[in-house]
């Protein structure tokens, strides 16, 4: 652990929410041997017991709940804001469900913050395809956002609204847009994300894995580990990124066809069993984000914070797949 990050969360008060979710399980585990105290709000009745330096107070609560904010904020020095519904295809079926779970608790966490005069650093996830289908690559906070989903336009009202809250004094807070993260960790809550990790457990129990058409789309995927050490360093340097977004990803671009074949032939070396990679036809309800390429440049974030990405795909499916092993063989 860096010992900017030790000095800046010594002894103070963290607030994570969506805390059964996969960053922010990952997160609370990663602070474990801290001196900090975690308060994890979830709906959850029941979060894994964590062993270590750091205090773990935990809240049952619904975001939806405008009640439940004022004790999770209650004292709270900094807010890791991650709990989402993060499906693209359950915020086309449902957009006001999707507002109501991805924007209105951000509206009412700075509300409460607002009126308890109390001034916590907020780190938000932010969504990468909110600029849509860029045209070039790679992609920058110069980009203008273009979202074409439900679930992008309201990740980026959330965002705003926390810039707006942030410009006027009542919380400083910085949002990062995530591209796709993966590595150990909890099941996505949403089919349709975490699919290296998704990838990686249908190998390890000897199927086949698919890809749908030729699987040419490149994605910018980024290791749990180098995700988190950003989240840490951006509070480290809130002072700066305080009012903007930035855009994280490894900088390095990978078709999904190639992402799958390694998994298959990772696994293949690692367990002997013989993975098989089918090409199958795209739904015709898949969504035309689906068919976006995205790598990320992080430079202006890496200018202010000094964070650079440590793992490549390569190593972070290694360190995914021993860490599944691991998991199947308790």
């Amino acid at each position: 652990m860096h010992p900017q990050i030790i000095d800046c969360i010594n002894n103070k008060r963290l607030l994570i929410t969506g805390a059964s979710g996969y960053l922010a399980s990952n997160l609370a585990e990663f602070l474990k041997d801290t001196p900090c105290t975690i308060r994890r709000l979830s709906s959850k009745a029941r979060l894994t017991s964590l062993k270590g330096i750091a205090t773990y107070e935990d809240i049952q609560g619904d975001i939806l709940d405008s009640s439940v904010w004022k004790t999770a904020l209650d004292q709270v020095d900094i807010v890791f804001h991650f709990a989402a519904q993060t499906s693209i295809y359950e915020a086309e079926k449902d957009p006001i469900t999707d507002y109501q779970v991805n924007v209105l608790p951000m509206l009412q966490m700075l509300e409460t913050c607002k009126k308890n005069r109390r001034k916590p650093d907020i780190l938000f996830t932010g969504a990468a395809t909110t600029v849509g289908l860029p045209t070039k690559l790679p992609v920058n906070e110069t980009f203008p956002d273009l979202p074409i989903t439900v679930y992008d336009n309201h990740k980026l009202l959330a965002e705003l609204y926390l810039q707006y809250y942030s410009r006027m004094g009542f919380v400083r807070g910085t949002t990062l847009r995530l591209a796709n993260v993966y590595g150990p960790g909890p099941k996505s809550s949403s089919k349709d994300r975490g699919i290296i990790n998704m990838m990686v457990k249908k190998a390890l129990c000897g199927k086949n894995l698919t890809i749908y058409g030729e699987g040419k789309c490149v994605r910018d995927y980024i290791y749990i580990k180098d995700t988190l050490l950003a989240f840490l360093l951006a509070l480290v340097n809130i002072n700066q990124l305080n009012e903007k977004y930035f855009f994280l990803g490894s900088g390095e671009g990978n078709s999904i066809s190639k992402a799958i074949y390694q998994i298959a032939k990772k696994t293949n070396l690692k367990t002997g069993k013989n993975i098989g990679v089918d090409h199958i036809d795209p739904p015709n309800e898949l969504s035309a984000i689906e068919s976006r390429n995205f790598i990320a440049d992080s430079a202006s974030f890496t200018k202010i914070t000094g964070w650079e990405p440590q793992y490549s795909l390569s190593e972070g499916i290694d360190l995914t797949l021993d860490f599944f092993c691991s998991q199947n063989n308790k």
